[in-house]
């Protein structure tokens, strides 16, 4: 089951494109950009401009990066940038420059610590669905479990931003559907290469995982992150169809192609302890989109905070941070990059509802918030160079390594 689901502008100069915009929702576009700040943006490639500028905001002004994509230009895509496993990390400039992106952004929140669980591996696996070139590569994680500050009402860890293979972007809800089944019996699949699975269920592992420790997954419930790991696990190794090995606890190391680990905690444990050496075992999985059924070439986690032009309801209004957030326009056509500087002078960054209005007021229709924080990084070339730049400073004082990110190609 598959994962499913211009015009080049004129260039005039940023300040006048500002001015135009009047008052944001709790933050103001200003000109006032510093000294070697692009006042008129900069074409990274055909249909791929960079532009930076002030932001008056409520706690102060911060620094706006941003990439504006024309996805309507047929030399131009947008793809998952990763480092080739799910439950790794990479810088997003080494990303971008291995897959040959002209540029992009940092992805979904991430599994970055586990401090409530002593001796347990943090595996950096992201929060939300992912899907890269069509492929899927793995499901959300419970609500419960996610890393980043409070969902808005009404979103989910389902939720994504994505690109069909109709070449429009859109956000999404990409929910997993699987079955683990043998002769005798059945079982739902619930999870995918995801660091936490719900309370009595079981997850399927592939090659996609990478060689992190799949104990992670049996940790904490679906409402409570901290709670104590699950005392009862158990594993089951599938190769080809068939069962070839079992053990108590979730192991680690590589998972060969034509493999699939089994993990259940607590009755998905006792489900699978049934299973015996050498029976046939068939493990199906797949992302359901809620909308129009397109499939995805990229589908990448973190939560809606603009939709049809209107703030969604109950966005954070109090607290400020630097963020990363990606924009819609034009019907799908056109993809907004959206970066905030962490350097000291700008670092105390916009609310989530400050987030929501700039998009609006850059032209977007729908708006999706990305993680922040130290997180946040742009990288684009600069004209002439084969390599990307980070054109943003990271809050951390160096680019953090994150597990995805928004890679632009051109040509």
């Amino acid at each position: 089951m598959a994962g499913r689901r211009r015009r080049r502008g004129a260039g005039r100069a940023v300040l006048a494109f500002l001015t135009a915009f009047g008052a944001l929702t709790g933050a103001a576009l200003v000109g006032a950009a510093p000294a070697g700040a692009v006042q008129k943006g900069v074409w990274v490639a055909p249909g791929v401009r960079y532009e930076e500028f002030d932001i008056r905001a409520a706690k102060g002004v911060t620094h706006a990066h941003v990439l504006r994509v024309d996805l309507g230009n047929p030399r131009v895509r947008v793809g998952l940038l990763y480092p080739g496993a799910v439950a790794a990390r990479g810088r997003v400039s080494a990303m971008a420059d291995s897959q040959g992106a002209v540029a992009g952004v940092n992805g979904d929140f991430f599994n970055i610590t586990e401090t409530q669980h002593p001796g347990v591996e943090a595996t950096g696996a992201s929060v939300g669905p992912a899907i890269a070139a069509g492929r899927t590569l793995k499901a959300a994680v419970p609500n419960g479990q996610r890393f980043g500050p409070a969902l808005p009402p009404g979103t989910t860890t389902e939720d994504v931003f994505g690109v069909g293979t109709d070449g429009r972007a859109r956000l999404d809800r990409l929910t997993l559907k699987g079955s683990v089944s043998t002769a005798d019996a059945q079982l739902p699949l619930g999870g995918l290469n995801q660091y936490a699975l719900p309370v009595g269920s079981v997850g399927a592992f592939t090659s996609e995982w990478g060689s992190v420790s799949r104990v992670r997954a049996t940790c904490g419930t679906d409402t409570d992150r901290a709670a104590p790991c699950s005392t009862d696990t158990y594993e089951v190794t599938v190769r080809h169809g068939r069962v070839v090995s079992a053990a108590d606890t979730p192991g680690t190391g590589p998972i060969a192609a034509g493999t699939t680990v089994l993990v259940g905690r607590e009755s998905g444990a006792q489900q699978l302890r049934k299973f015996s050496t050498g029976e046939s075992v068939e493990v199906e999985h797949g992302l359901v989109a809620a909308g129009d059924g397109i499939a995805y070439r990229l589908a990448i986690g973190g939560y809606p905070v603009l939709s049809g032009g209107q703030p969604l309801p109950g966005l954070d209004d109090t607290t400020s941070a630097v963020r990363t957030a990606v924009g819609i326009a034009k019907g799908g056509r056109r993809v907004l990059l959206l970066a905030l500087d962490g350097a000291a002078a700008y670092r105390s960054g916009l609310t989530i509802a400050e987030v929501a209005g700039t998009l609006r007021k850059l032209g977007a229709e729908d708006g999706f918030s990305l993680d922040g924080g130290g997180s946040s990084t742009l990288v684009a070339r600069k004209p002439g160079a084969s390599t990307v730049s980070v054109r943003n400073h990271p809050s951390g004082g160096a680019e953090r390594p994150v597990p995805n990110g928004i890679g632009v190609f051109s040509g």
